[in-house]
């Protein structure tokens, strides 16, 4: 009995908090926490312990990772019930251990002891690094007392020599486990509004920033412009660099060595640090597992002057799950691009099972194409969010179908494939899987449309909406004729920003993930030009959207394993895998050969979700090729490279890549 106690080490019954330890804001108290310190019961187990290095620390859980709330009522952790790290199986291997031990002792034991509470030391394990001890710290009159009623127990816990020294002398016992601070002894450390006062809650600095980590996920990518899965359970991500390459990332976090798909022979791009031609959009069927058919956007140079970009679908090869076909490929249409820039790219699957294209209007500055520009003109697919129906062949040939319910489809001289209009230069969009509850937001298209001088903007994309460029940019005017036109009956952005805040709006992702349940409904975008993230929240009584700040925490914030704090400065794209946890791609060098692309996850550290919740099992996948092991190159507890709400970029390019 004696060696099985001694292996008692358990790291997830401690609790632990946001980072803010230094500030008191929140509706939880103490109280919300109901400490008794005339528990029932004794919790007999052995716990990892740090030391106090900083008078005003980051407490976390022993297991180096946020709390959470467990879902059910806990019987040992029960002052843990609100937010700790303790959960029911773990809770149940405390009941079993303390009945082992309890089962030792006689009724007139049992009596004098059993009655008598401690529980873990429950912070400060500020790094997985410093040295571990075996009990938690008891403050001085409760260490006491617990050796007076149950010194005896000692020699059930530990073999440890000084430890087990004081169990006849209550002083060393006592100063082994006095801790300096003495707010973080046992029970001290429970009746701490400091510590326990927001426990649980969204992480923000004094200015109301919202302190987000990151992990870090891939590397050495050359302008990496979208990750994506395929819906099939196989928790793969498919990364696709500018140049034309698309990557394969397993479960495990290793890439492939040979890629997805290579159409670098036929993508139009160049070294040229900023030009946005390209491998640009990507999308699966939402039957790709049963079906294998994907579709993909790019530049292309037709003869020796035009410029279109192309969209095609393609399908997995037969003969291996991880290589694309090369000679599937099946043009579904080009467009004309009269310049270099503003090519659009994204593709995306709504919830109707469309297909969705978002084009840029053509380039230039201004939209300077036609009396009304192309964006305005319902005739060009240019500056556009087009539809079809890519399961079903239209009547004249071509090889899909334009939906019945198209805004367009009867109007005279416009294009049946436009579902809505007056775009700049949407540059990631995506679709709003809806809350994991109510399904509310389900469907909704967000798109960030990059501006021409003045303003970025969010936009949600409504059927038949009109986005307002060239006659407007953001919410002022910018064509002063076409802006007072009566007919514009434009579409407002639910959110727009100067340039003194950022110069390319990157689109994001409504968070609709597991692990990180505070950000829930949170819509997460940035800046290409200064690396900028930012939030919006929506209200959702009047639909209306309003700012949240976002930055890096500090490095005390995110000092749990693998986390950083910092990430490269252009902000490519957004992404969200299969269980709707969201990633950005960034690079510290914007050209399509520089291998500097990185991709980021984010991580609340103030809440996570319990365990095994939100754990989803792969599907095996046969692998062929070799793997390249992944090996971060970024690294904890660094300076912040980019945060704060006035960051300015010194460059004037409104351009994306």
């Amino acid at each position: 009995m004696t060696a099985e106690l001694d292996q008692l080490e358990h790291p997830h019954i401690t609790c632990g908090m946001d980072s803010r330890s230094g500030e008191e804001e929140g509706d939880e108290s103490p109280g919300d926490f109901g400490v008794s310190h005339r528990c029932e019961r004794m919790l007999f187990a052995v716990f990892l312990f740090t030391l106090v290095i900083d008078a005003a620390p980051h407490p976390q859980c022993l297991d180096f990772q946020p709390p959470f709330k467990p879902p059910y009522h806990l019987e040992f952790c029960r002052d843990y019930e609100k937010f700790g790290c303790c959960d029911q199986n773990t809770d149940n291997i405390i009941a079993e251990r303390y009945w082992n031990v309890m089962d030792l002792y006689g009724i007139q034991e049992y009596e004098h002891c059993g009655v008598l509470s401690y529980a873990a030391h429950l912070f400060d394990a500020e790094d997985p690094y410093t040295p571990v001890r075996l009990l938690p710290g008891l403050c001085s009159n409760y260490c006491a007392e617990f050796h007076r009623k149950c010194g005896s127990v000692l020699r059930y816990l530990t073999d440890d020599p000084g430890l087990r020294g004081g169990e006849k002398d209550p002083s060393q016992f006592c100063r082994t486990l006095n801790l300096a601070d003495q707010d973080y002894c046992y029970p001290n450390v429970l009746r701490s509004s400091l510590l326990n006062g927001n426990l649980g809650h969204v992480v923000e600095d004094r200015k109301g920033c919202l302190q987000l980590c990151l992990t870090e996920v891939a590397n050495g990518l050359r302008n990496p412009v979208l990750l994506l899965h395929a819906g099939d359970d196989t928790q793969r991500m498919f990364v696709a660099e500018q140049l034309g390459f698309v990557w394969v990332y397993l479960a495990d976090g290793s890439r492939l060595e040979e890629p997805f798909l290579d159409v670098s022979g036929e993508v139009l791009t160049s070294p040229w640090s900023g030009d946005e031609r390209g491998f640009l959009g990507m999308a699966f069927h939402p039957r790709y597992h049963d079906n294998g058919r994907f579709f993909v956007y790019y530049s292309v140079l037709a003869g020796e002057t035009v410029e279109k970009v192309r969209v095609s679908e393609m399908r997995v090869s037969v003969h291996d799950v991880n290589k694309a076909d090369p000679l599937s490929e099946r043009v579904i249409f080009e467009i004309e691009e009269p310049a270099a820039n503003h090519n659009g790219g994204q593709l995306l699957f709504g919830s109707d099972g469309l297909l969705y294209i978002f084009t840029g209007d053509g380039g230039k500055a201004g939209d300077p194409f036609g009396k009304f520009g192309n964006a305005q003109n319902k005739s060009a697919l240019l500056g556009k969010v087009l539809r079809i129906d890519v399961d079903r062949s239209g009547r004249d040939g071509k090889p899909y179908r334009v939906p019945e319910d198209n805004p367009f489809l009867s109007e005279a001289g416009s294009r049946p494939e436009v579902y809505a209009y007056g775009l700049r230069n949407p540059w990631r969009c995506s679709v709003d899987r809806g809350d994991p509850v109510s399904q509310h937001g389900r469907g909704r298209i967000f798109c960030g449309d990059v501006g021409q001088s003045r303003y970025e903007e969010v936009d949600i994309i409504e059927k038949g909406g009109n986005y307002g460029w060239r006659a407007k940019e953001g919410f002022e005017c910018f064509d002063v004729k076409l802006c007072h036109n009566s007919s514009l009956r434009d579409v407002l952005p639910i959110f727009a920003y100067d340039h003194h805040v950022g110069k390319s709006v990157t689109g994001g992702y409504v968070y609709r993930g597991c692990e990180s349940p505070n950000l829930n409904g949170l819509y997460l975008f940035g800046d290409f030009m200064n690396g900028r993230l930012m939030a919006l929240q929506e209200e959702r009584d009047s639909g209306s959207w309003s700012e949240r700040s976002v930055c890096m925490g500090n490095t005390t914030t995110c000092s749990f394993p693998g986390l950083i704090n910092h990430h490269h400065k252009f902000i490519i794209s957004f992404a969200e895998d299969q269980a709707g946890e969201l990633y950005f791609l960034a690079t510290s060098n914007p050209g399509s050969v520089s291998p500097f692309g990185t991709i980021y996850k984010f991580m609340d550290p103030s809440r996570r979700a319990p365990p095994g919740k939100c754990g989803a099992k792969a599907r095996p996948v046969k692998v062929k090729g070799k793997r390249v092991p992944f090996v971060p190159r970024e690294h904890g507890h660094m300076r912040v490279e980019l945060c704060g709400r006035n960051q300015r970029s010194s460059q004037s390019d409104t351009g994306k890549l």
